[in-house]
């Protein structure tokens, strides 16, 4: 299998792929170096042809994949799809649609949470998918027959996959579960990475508001350079270091250099002084006007064992309708269901998830049912 290196040919690909109703999709890419991914291959298929698409070819203009992605008469199936198509979406300022992710699709149908690509294939087919070129240099040309073979044939058994998820979810009436999710995967402030939001990614806690909004301010900051540099956001400054900051909220460089967290000699860098002025924006905020802490830092024992139960709750109904948990309700799903309960507005006190899940939540947290064992099985029961 040859890599396609010049327009026209790509042009002609794109022109056979487009005669069929759906085209399975995969990238490659490199980003341990960069906060922008650097796309490396792309590889693309139909039931009738498959192609590998190469990227980094001098004087090649993706603008014909671009338009295939987004003609309507093509369905464009990814398995696991946000890196792909935050990588389109940065690069083409397109998102692919209609859009059909087989990792979302098998969760609907009874495959457990986040399967993997692999594993999936083989439960659907059979065939076992040699994956000791996964974590290859796809940036390094030439690229080897293995490569290019493992490329190939994570889209060519796709097809495979695409053609049994859909019938299956057809069969059942589940599409239009899928139709949320979806949604959200075409949505472009899906892809779109505000640094005003940048602080939500940070792992760690601060415990006061004031520290909060601190770290706001300075997750914004470091989004902005590693955006700018075209770095990693770790490469400006560690998750860790962004938390002793908001926590000590240094007004000064010699501040600055009494942390541990922080490179030694950082403070004379000339990012300093933006972290300086970031800090400093955070505390001059009114009392006021501080952000609020999550619910979930002030939990009390009641909501924690309420979490517990509704928790058990979700294993119980997921098994019994053969869907898998995460596409039903996440843990800060559940806590905001404890907290809030008819109030929170979460996926899962909506529409299907409802039926299964939000509403027996609700009827358990307000004592109407309750869980017991019975011949060593989970059931619920009613309480009169």
């Amino acid at each position: 299998m040859k890599l396609i290196t010049d327009t026209d040919k790509l042009r002609k690909a794109t022109g056979i792929l487009s005669q069929s109703d759906f085209v399975t999709v995969d990238t490659e890419f490199h980003r341990e170096s960069t906060f922008w991914s650097e796309l490396c291959l792309i590889q693309i298929a139909s039931p009738e042809a498959a192609f590998l698409i190469d990227p980094l070819a001098e004087g090649l203009d993706l603008a014909p994949f671009f338009e295939l992605m987004a003609n309507e008469n093509t369905v464009k199936v990814f398995h696991a799809a946000r890196q792909d198509i935050e990588i389109i979406f940065h690069l083409g300022q397109i998102i692919p649609e209609p859009l059909f992710d087989t990792q979302i699709a098998a969760m609907v149908c009874g495959h457990g949470d986040a399967i993997s690509y692999d594993m999936l294939v083989f439960r659907i087919t059979g065939h076992h998918i040699d994956k000791s070129s996964r974590f290859t240099d796809w940036s390094k040309r030439p690229l080897t027959a293995r490569q290019l073979s493992y490329a190939l044939a994570d889209v060519t058994y796709l097809c495979d996959v695409y053609i049994a998820l859909r019938n299956k979810l057809q069969k059942s009436g589940r599409s239009g579960w899928l139709n949320e999710e979806m949604n959200k995967l075409t949505a472009p402030e899906t892809y779109t990475f505000l640094p005003e939001m940048a602080w939500k990614k940070v792992k760690g806690r601060v415990r006061k508001p004031r520290e909060l909004a601190v770290l706001q301010k300075i997750a914004a900051w470091r989004e902005r350079e590693a955006q700018q540099q075209n770095l990693p956001r770790g490469r400006i400054l560690k998750d860790d270091t962004l938390i002793e900051i908001a926590t000590q909220q240094p007004g000064d460089k010699t501040a600055l250099a009494s942390l541990r967290s922080l490179p030694k000699g950082w403070e004379r860098s000339s990012p300093a002084d933006g972290l300086l002025k970031a800090v400093e924006e955070g505390v001059a905020i009114p009392g006021e006007f501080l952000p609020k802490l999550s619910a979930h830092s002030s939990q009390s024992e009641t909501n924690k064992n309420e979490v517990e139960i509704l928790k058990l709750l979700l294993k119980l109904v997921t098994e019994e309708n053969d869907v898998a948990a995460k596409i039903v309700a996440t843990s800060d799903d559940i806590v905001k269901i404890s907290i809030q309960r008819q109030k929170a507005d979460v996926p899962a006190m909506h529409g299907w998830r409802f039926d299964m899940f939000g509403s027996k939540a609700l009827s358990i947290l307000e004592g109407q049912i309750g869980i017991r064992f019975d011949h060593g099985r989970i059931k619920l029961f009613d309480i009169s």
